[in-house]
Parts: structure tokens; C-alpha cells; sequence
């Protein structure tokens, strides 16, 4: 019998993990364009740009989505 029968290694360590927060500075009106770019890897600008997209093509829609987004998204840090 060995000794490393019941050895178990620790634990590895938890990553620090993506979180999906409004930005303090790289803000225009409340962050969530640029919480949204630093959390899929993109240009803010990107995000905006595609926010007025969605605004004129889907009658409004950008405006409820980035709304609601202010009101569910914390802001970081």
C-alpha cells in the first residue's frame, strides 16, 4: 500500500470570471454600452454603433433594451 491512495489534489483555484457591468469610465450616459463591449471583447464604439442600428431598424427597441440594461446592470468598479 502507498500512501497517495487516498490523496486527493487541492482544490484549483475559482477564475475571476467575466461580469456583465456598467463601466465608470467609458461612459456616454450610463455605461452599458461600454460593460457590454469589455464583456464580449469589443470596441465600445462598436456597441454604440450598433445600438443606433437597432434603434432606427427596430422602432425603438435599442431604447427598452439599453434601459433596462441601466436598470439591471450594476455599475463596477
Amino acid at each position: 500500500m502507498s500512501n497517495y491512495e487516498n490523496y486527493s489534489p487541492p482544490p484549483a483555484p475559482r477564475p475571476e470570471g467575466k461580469k456583465l457591468v456598467r463601466t465608470p469610465d467609458d461612459k456616454m450616459i450610463a455605461g452599458v454600452c461600454g460593460g457590454v463591449a469589455r464583456y464580449l471583447g469589443l470596441d465600445a464604439n462598436l456597441v454604440r454603433i450598433l445600438l443606433v442600428v437597432a434603434v432606427i431598424f427596430g422602432f425603438g427597441t435599442g431604447i427598452i433594451l439599453y434601459v433596462v440594461g441601466w436598470l439591471l446592470m450594476p455599475e463596477g468598479r
